[in-house]
């Protein structure tokens, strides 16, 4: 794992470049704020912090029940798994490439192609401890995600099957939307809306829903008998 005496030398090695890139002023402001900007890259926020998670992605207005929070936790930990995995992926296919290079500039006499195998190392050298970084903030969501799973699933709804909550939920959610039209609303926000407040109603009223659904799963208590 790269550590933050890691980054510190990545961007102080980069300062040589950085001689022909910048002017000297601004090269004497970067040199003198290197401990500044690894602090910087160190702590900056990557993804959503827990009170964002709350207020914003579970909003009350858009997630009125706790089912709708809950199913909405579920959808927000699967894309951070997938994300993880496509992101092990990439972390194994540069850590080949760092041992390639290493091979080839322990090996290559040309200069043109030696300056340029160490660019390429130093490259990506850089993106494994960004990996790294976003890697652990991964992590951090989809163990945020599921404390908030936990917290939300009080045995009050079905949590194996999404489709169990949403006809509540939606309905909820849709007649506060209807609160909000005004004169000004647009027309089609407007039909879109009410249309499918209407739709909702209607089904809860004809419970055309109610022989398609199935009751919340029991698991089996193993070691008693069945009654």
């Amino acid at each position: 794992m790269t550590d933050k005496k890691d980054i510190k030398e990545l961007i102080q090695k980069e300062e040589l470049s950085l001689n022909n890139l910048l002017e000297q002023g601004d090269l004497s402001a970067f040199k003198g704020m290197v401990d500044e900007l690894r602090d910087t890259w160190t702590k900056k926020q990557m993804f959503r912090t827990e009170t964002e998670a709350r207020f914003s992605v579970l909003q009350d207005n858009r997630y009125p029940t706790k089912a709708a929070k809950y199913w909405q936790c579920v959808r927000e930990q699967s894309t951070y798994l997938d994300n993880l995995m496509s992101l092990s992926f990439d972390y194994r296919r540069n850590d080949a490439k760092i041992k390639w290079l290493e091979g080839k500039i322990d090996k290559e006499q040309d200069e043109y192609k030696l300056t340029k195998y160490q660019i390429d190392l130093d490259e990506c050298r850089f993106s494994k401890a960004s990996m790294e970084k976003v890697a652990k903030h991964r992590m951090r969501e989809i163990k945020m995600w599921s404390q908030l799973k936990k917290e939300f699933n009080d045995g009050s709804f079905n949590d194996k099957d999404v489709n169990q909550h949403q006809l509540e939920s939606y309905h909820k959610m849709y007649a506060g939307k209807a609160k909000t039209i005004t004169n000004t609303t647009p027309e089609a926000e407007v039909f879109n809306i009410i249309g499918q407040l209407r739709s909702l109603e209607r089904i809860k009223q004809t419970g055309e829903l109610e022989n398609k659904t199935e009751k919340k799963e029991e698991l089996p208590q193993y070691g008693k008998p069945n009654s």
